[in-house]
């Protein structure tokens, strides 16, 4: 998944309408935040293998810390926990914890058996990847869902509101279709520091469109 981890994001703003977007993304994309660190760190492994699933150019070899069920949970308690300890949102709490182990649901549906329950358990997966349009058409319809609930959720403070919005869902869009057909990075460096400014760069733009977006009941 990808657009599919945002959608859960934006529509979450539903139910936490004082949450910024920012952070509901942090929540839904967690272990891919975290996952270019252990990269780097070689404390996880990936192989670049273009097209094996056909979806994707990559094999995840192993993500335990990332992308395992165990840590997920661990990390979404954590994620959920410093939150309302700093707001004191305890509904908060149980939307972004629950963000965080969402990223193992939607990852398991997609990937081949490759998304482990726990460090060194088994390794599971539906395999969605295996079947290109099938993938697009459930990804991209829990996007436009997605982006229609934070819609109607939120209303523009100013012109940049809705700018800055559209834009945004534009680009996220661009960047799913080039994320599958764009090709395979050169090298796992080129992936790791690619995706950390890459998520850098997605956190920075969520937290820009909802500075400038309010509830739509306020």
């Amino acid at each position: 998944m990808f657009v599919g981890h945002f959608a859960l994001g934006f529509a979450a703003k539903r139910v936490t309408p004082r949450v910024s977007l920012v952070v509901l993304f942090a929540a839904a994309q967690l272990a891919d935040l975290l996952w270019p660190f252990f990269l780097a760190l070689g404390l996880e492994a990936v192989r670049i293998n273009p097209g094996n699933p056909p979806f994707t150019q990559l094999d995840f070899v192993s993500y335990p810390y990332s992308h395992s069920l165990l840590f997920l949970v661990i990390w979404g308690v954590a994620f959920g926990w410093l939150y309302r300890m700093a707001t004191g949102d305890g509904r908060a709490f149980l939307v972004l914890a629950g963000l965080v182990v969402s990223h193992w649901v939607l990852d398991f549906v997609t990937h081949v058996p490759d998304m482990p329950l726990y460090p060194g358990g088994p390794k599971l997966g539906l395999g969605l990847w295996n079947f290109v349009p099938a993938t697009m058409a459930i990804e991209l319809t829990m996007y436009a869902a997605g982006l229609w609930v934070y819609g109607v959720a939120t209303r523009a403070r100013d012109k940049t509101g809705h700018w800055a919005f559209l834009s945004f869902a534009v680009f996220l869009t661009i960047a799913y279709f080039a994320s599958a057909f764009g090709g395979a990075p050169p090298s796992v460096v080129a992936l790791y520091i690619s995706a950390l400014l890459g998520g850098l760069v997605l956190l920075l733009w969520a937290w820009w469109v909802d500075r400038h977006r309010q509830a739509a009941s306020a």
